[in-house]
């Protein structure tokens, strides 16, 4: 199913920046409102979480020593959880709430789904022979003391010669 979560690297360079100034971080997503459904950066615990909220991932940052939690409000995960998620960084300022608005950017959430596994086909059977070419208008040949000679008779698929072809078979001599 891979990762509901992941972070970029200018993500992961903002969070451990933050790790140092502010100690173990967690983020909530935001569903909207004043804070535009960004990912809010807080330090652990202080934003209170309870069982209308669902932990996503607990992130490993190289660098940080503790995972990063990243929490969001069931109902918005409900919408959601067809997608998987990725934060991002960009030039900004953030929300007054979350701790990078001082920093001149923003944490950003850019949600895609995931793209299925290739189905795995099954192995090909050998490919038949290529049907022989059509045989000239007229050919023969003689097996035993019989004469075969094939010529074009009625259209292919017709009640009298499916292939579109006519056999006349006479004694040699």
């Amino acid at each position: 199913m891979g990762d509901l979560v992941t972070l970029t690297p200018a993500a992961a360079e903002l969070i451990r920046s933050l790790r140092g100034q502010h100690g173990p971080l967690m983020f909530h997503q935001s569903g909207g409102c004043c804070d535009g459904s960004a990912p809010m950066c807080y330090p652990a615990g202080e934003f209170r979480t309870g069982s209308s909220d669902v932990l996503l991932a607990s992130l490993s940052v190289d660098g940080v020593d503790e995972p990063v939690e990243f929490w969001i409000s069931a109902a918005q995960w409900e919408l959601w959880k067809h997608t998987r998620l990725t934060v991002d960084v960009v030039p900004g300022r953030g929300s007054g709430f979350s701790l990078e608005a001082p920093e001149g950017l923003r944490f950003l959430t850019r949600s895609h789904l995931p793209q299925p596994s290739p189905p795995t086909l099954p192995p090909h059977p050998p490919s038949p022979p290529s049907p022989p070419s059509p045989p000239s208008p007229r050919r023969s040949c003689t097996l035993g003391r019989l004469d075969v000679a094939f010529t074009p008779s009625a259209p292919q698929g017709s009640a009298r010669s499916p292939r579109g072809w006519g056999a006349g078979v006479g004694v040699g001599g």
